[in-house]
């Protein structure tokens, strides 16, 4: 299957228009599984689901506007993964404006007891804080991307990225440290 994937993706980038549609019945599963693993981490009440956000993945990795070339099924994956991340970024920043509600809090009448907020960190923080450790550590900031947005495993990831599991370990580390202490400057300061 890794090979059909492959060479699928070669006859995409040959402009093979048949390509594209053998591609979605060999990936779709994994696809789904990573958008249902990045969904449940997103805070109730999203109006996404993981098949949704699949498909707009998939679109985007596929559509007429799109001039990539993947190398192999590994570099599909980070694409999608990338893709993923700018959909749920999109859709946390629409829900974000004024016309949706902005930052009011939203809450189900038929409850009685208000519920408590939702400890999971705020995608758009994670994204602002992704953006500013890619222009400190490019290297880093893509293994968190392709850790938190398609579940890679650190073997996986660092076959990506062409370096070791062991570099991609320590960079993980850190990487999570960093982000760890810009969220959390981030929630003590709105404004950064």
């Amino acid at each position: 299957m890794m090979n059909d994937v492959t060479r699928i993706l070669s006859q995409i980038a040959d402009g093979d228009a048949q390509a594209a549609s053998q591609l979605l019945p060999l990936v779709y599963d994994e696809l789904r599984k990573l958008a249902a693993a990045r969904m449940a981490a997103e805070k109730p009440g999203h109006t996404l689901n993981a098949t949704a956000l699949v498909h707009e993945a998939y679109l985007r990795l596929i559509g007429p506007a799109e001039d990539a070339r993947w190398r192999n099924r590994s570099h599909f994956f980070a694409a999608a993964a990338d893709a993923m991340r700018r959909i749920l970024v999109e859709a946390a920043r629409r829900k974000r404006r004024a016309k949706h509600g902005g930052d009011r809090a939203h809450f189900n009448v038929n409850v009685v007891e208000p519920a408590a907020p939702d400890p999971r960190h705020d995608l758009v923080a994670l994204d602002a804080a992704l953006t500013r450790l890619e222009a400190e550590d490019p290297q880093a900031a893509k293994l968190v991307t392709l850790r938190q947005f398609t579940g890679l495993s650190i073997p996986e990831a660092a076959q990506v990225l062409g370096i070791s599991p062991r570099s991609a370990d320590r960079i993980w580390a850190y990487a999570r440290v960093w982000l760890r202490r810009e969220l959390s400057n981030t929630a003590a300061d709105p404004q950064k």
